[in-house]
């Protein structure tokens, strides 16, 4: 699919449109409802959802520079259309071709996602509105977790059974009781929880948790999974520890770290999943083992790009986001 977008570019740069029959054409080729690009769309449903980032990234590509030649086209063609008042205007803004790029939090789900899926992780995705069960009760979260209180946790006033899920691991639970092993999946998205990073209320944050459940699994298969992941996303020469943890729903837990600067930075979270969890959802302990993990895509994405300011990824400010044009 890649050959065919770089094909319909090159036809692109390589099209010359004289009159208005040949812009129409051009209209009717690239931009229209039957259009190339837009079957281009068509076909990208259909394709592993690991190619998803990279190949979606050059159709809007694409679709930018059809969009950029049909607009100077026909300005070009308005101007040679009434010669006698052909002029340029110095005061107009110069027309440009820049692009738009993806959101940095994007960029890093996706690199997350690629260096998961090159490991037989797949893509899977849950509902933000949540029941108490899926959130809290199945995952070993006790009556008196401090997480189940109204400073940390949105709950929905009419039904205090159901929150915005302040994690990804509820679709752990719904794989879980869905599926048998084993089951190896990837779950990036969107959680909320009410925390204070300035004079305003920051209400929700990205992450992505990762779960393998087999026959089998030991924390020795966590800590290599883990280190694959930090060479591949901060280099080859990072170094990584694990550190004890304490978490409800896996036992044991640990916190990992890099190496970063001049000491260690803790990224994630991780451990070997609960045995009552995986009872909560129908598995055998006995038989069954796995491990999770968890980390904030915005974490991730300070310390790939340095930037030094949370509150950047959500003020929209262009000085900040074409910074990222071309970033991996």
């Amino acid at each position: 699919m890649l050959d065919q977008i770089n094909n319909y570019k090159k036809e692109i740069e390589k099209l010359e449109i004289n009159n208005s029959s040949e812009l129409e054409d051009f209209r009717v080729r690239f931009i229209s409802k039957k259009s190339v690009i837009n079957n281009l769309f068509q076909k990208f449903k259909t394709i592993p959802k690991k190619e998803k980032g990279k190949i979606g990234n050059e159709i809007n590509i694409l679709k930018n520079v059809a969009k950029n030649k049909l607009s100077k086209a026909s300005i070009q063609l308005k101007n040679d259309g009434n010669v006698k008042n052909n002029f340029e205007d110095l005061s107009l803004p110069p027309l440009t071709e820049d692009l738009g790029s993806l959101h940095p939090i994007r960029i890093i789900r996706n690199k997350i996602s690629s260096i998961f899926g090159e490991i037989g992780f797949s893509i899977e995705d849950g509902p933000e509105i949540e029941k108490d069960w899926y959130n809290f009760t199945a995952l070993n979260f006790p009556e008196n977790h401090p997480a189940r209180e109204m400073q940390d946790t949105f709950f929905i006033e009419k039904d205090p059974d159901v929150v915005l899920r302040t994690h990804t691991s509820n679709v752990q639970i719904r794989l879980m009781e869905q599926k048998k092993p084993p089951i190896r999946v990837l779950i990036p998205g969107r959680v909320y929880r009410n925390e204070t990073v300035s004079s305003k209320s920051h209400c929700f944050f990205h992450q992505v948790e990762g779960l393998y459940v087999n026959e089998g699994v030991s924390f020795k298969d966590l800590k290599d999974t883990l280190y694959y992941f930090a060479k591949e996303m901060f280099g080859d020469k990072t170094k990584v520890r694990f550190r004890p943890s304490y978490f409800p729903f896996t036992e044991p837990s640990a916190e990992m770290d890099i190496s970063w600067k001049s000491g260690w930075l803790e990224i994630l979270g991780s451990g070997m999943v609960d045995p009552n969890v995986l009872e909560n959802c129908g598995l055998d302990s006995k038989k069954y083992s796995g491990f999770a993990f968890g980390m904030g895509i915005e974490r991730i994405a300070m310390l790939k790009y340095q930037i030094d300011d949370l509150r950047l990824f959500s003020k929209n400010d262009i000085r900040f986001l074409k910074q990222f044009r071309g970033a991996n």
